[in-house]
């Protein structure tokens, strides 16, 4: 599987693995000199400035004491602060001694502000299972007031790593600029607040990769997944050859939903785009006057792509509407006020999972939620395990937007997308990302490789508007579908050459 990641369980049996094979305390040793050398690709070089280690009472902190040895020995000032343990692995207490007899020098606590260069957490890594509170909470909560680099060891100390949720209710976690995560890569570097506190991520697996048995359920989106759909278009071909995309949405006072959607789907290569308007139609876009616009009640929906739900409302004739196109047989994406509709009503929720064609949710958190009969803090708190939920029950791909934005399938397959910045915290961008899925649909894409490509590429059209200097801040939904047109041929040009 192409970048894996391994759930809490699976990285604890990699680890047992391993241990099986290899001298006690190997692991350690290895974690403290691929923390130790990437702590100075981060600094650039052995600093002039002071480091300082937070170690933990677990293995975490056996980790960073490692590090703060194998950095002292190399030279470097550093700081340790220890927050031992009632019964430490004998493996820590290994780690402990060299860093004892190492020139590190240990301190009691952190001072608000203080000057390090960088800051190493070893506090608690994956094994953590409630807030961080006494001293480890005071530590973090000093940490976020400097300005320095912080590494965080494996995973930054208060996340969790399955989920990417800091764990409880009034939790605090690390904010770390670095995480070099050990054995395996974890979903909750990249979801929720992982995305914040996680920073930069480097794997290293501690020379482990062929004990990696254990079937990853999880990945991190790339083009290798859909690189194989990423084809030059035939000279020999025409507008009919790349589908028909139908927008059903419109409603009065949200026809710009429609329209960003039909946008989408024009700049992403489909052949021809409508707007099926459950009111009152515009009669014509001005600046895109090749979408088509019609009355969504006479329209006929049957042999092209749907894209339902933008501005659609919720009137008797939308649910109407709505229950049409469920009830037809080709590609559909089900969005905003069209998932709602579904949540609302028991039958056409069990209508939509038995729609015949390939299908694609793309729910935000409260509209998930709505569909699970849960709050959307319960959907933030697992993001991965209710989009996997989601899926099984509408038998669909479901794509659970937001910070991390997670494609699912029904089978518990999922994937977490890493493109994508704040500037897509605007009204409107999600009915480009249901435009640019309609048009993959209408292409032949298959439902899964479809979600996976757009939520990549809506992603990396904002990253490329915002490496232009558009945004984040003010970075609107209008600006994308030309961004996204760039990126879709340059992927496409790149899987020409390869």
């Amino acid at each position: 599987m192409d970048n894996p990641l391994y759930s809490v369980a699976q990285i604890r049996a990699i680890e047992q693995a391993a241990q099986a094979q290899l001298p006690p305390g190997t692991l350690m040793q290895r974690a403290g000199e691929a923390a130790s050398t990437y702590a100075l690709e981060v600094l650039g070089g052995l600093p002039n400035g002071r480091i300082l280690v937070l170690a933990g009472p677990g293995n975490n902190g056996g980790d960073a004491l490692e590090v703060a040895a194998n950095l002292a020995n190399f030279g470097a000032n550093v700081d340790v602060v220890h927050l031992a343990g009632a019964a430490p692995s004998p493996e820590t207490q290994h780690a402990f001694a060299r860093a004892q007899a190492s020139r590190a020098r240990f301190i009691d606590g952190v001072e608000a502000g203080d000057g390090a260069c960088l800051v190493v957490d070893g506090l608690f890594g994956i094994g953590l299972s409630r807030p961080l509170d006494g001293r480890a909470r005071e530590l973090v909560e000093r940490v976020g007031t400097m300005t320095c680099p912080v590494l965080a060891l494996d995973v930054p100390s208060g996340l969790d790593a399955d989920t990417g949720a800091i764990i409880g209710p009034d939790g605090v976690a690390v904010r770390a600029t670095h995480t070099i995560t050990f054995l395996g890569n974890k979903p909750g570097l990249y979801t929720g607040d992982g995305c914040d506190h996680a920073g930069r991520v480097h794997v290293n697996r501690l020379g482990t990769a062929s004990m990696h048995g254990e079937h990853a359920r999880a990945r991190l989106n790339r083009p290798a997944l859909f690189a194989g759909l990423l084809a030059p278009r035939m000279r020999n071909s025409h507008k009919g050859t790349f589908g028909d995309v139908a927008v059903l949405g419109g409603a009065r006072g949200m026809a710009g939903a429609g329209i960003l959607a039909a946008r989408a789907a024009l700049y992403a290569g489909a052949g021809r785009v409508f707007v099926a308007a459950v009111d009152t139609a515009p009669a014509y876009d001005p600046p895109q006057p090749e979408i088509m616009f019609r009355d969504a009640a006479g329209f006929a929906f049957e042999g092209r792509t749907v894209v339902a739900g933008p501005g659609l409302g919720d009137s008797a004739g939308a649910t109407h509407l709505l229950g049409k196109v469920i009830d037809g047989t080709g590609p559909l994406l089900v969005d905003a006020d069209a998932l709602n509709l579904c949540a609302a009503s028991p039958d056409l929720a069990t209508r939509l999972a038995a729609h015949e064609g390939p299908t694609v949710l793309t729910p935000h958190p409260l509209e998930a939620a709505r569909l699970l009969g849960v709050t959307a803090a319960i959907v933030q708190a697992d993001r991965l395990e209710h989009a996997r939920e989601l899926a099984q029950r509408t038998d669909a791909v479901v794509v659970l937007k937001g910070a991390g934005s997670i494609v699912a399938r029904p089978d518990g397959e999922v994937a977490l997308n890493a493109t994508g910045n704040p500037g897509l915290a605007t009204g409107g961008t999600g009915d480009v990302l249901a435009g640019l899925i309609g048009t993959l649909l209408s292409q032949g894409w298959p439902a899964w490789e479809a979600a996976l490509a757009a939520v990549w590429l809506h992603g990396a059209a904002a990253d490329r508007l915002v490496a232009g200097g558009v945004g984040p801040i003010g970075l609107t939904a209008g600006e994308l579908p030309r961004a996204i047109r760039a990126e879709l041929n340059a992927l496409v040009s790149d899987a020409e050459q390869t």
